[in-house]
């Protein structure tokens, strides 16, 4: 099914824009992406922090 892009209007004079589904899948595979990302970049800082608190640690140990 090929939905087209469509619009509502109701007699209140408000309107609605329905996407097709091409702009649809657009859209979803668009924030599924941005997801995607957002949560490598929190999985790299936290990586990256673990590996200072390590790294500071050793230190620690050396000075004794």
């Amino acid at each position: 099914m090929n939905k087209e892009r469509y619009k509502e209007e109701y007699e209140e004079g408000s309107d609605l824009l329905w996407p097709s589904e091409k702009e649809d899948k657009v859209t979803m595979k668009f924030y599924s992406d941005l997801s995607r990302l957002t949560k490598n970049e929190n999985s790299n800082n936290t990586k990256r922090l673990n590996f200072f608190v390590l790294f500071l640690s050793i230190i620690k140990l050396k000075k004794f």
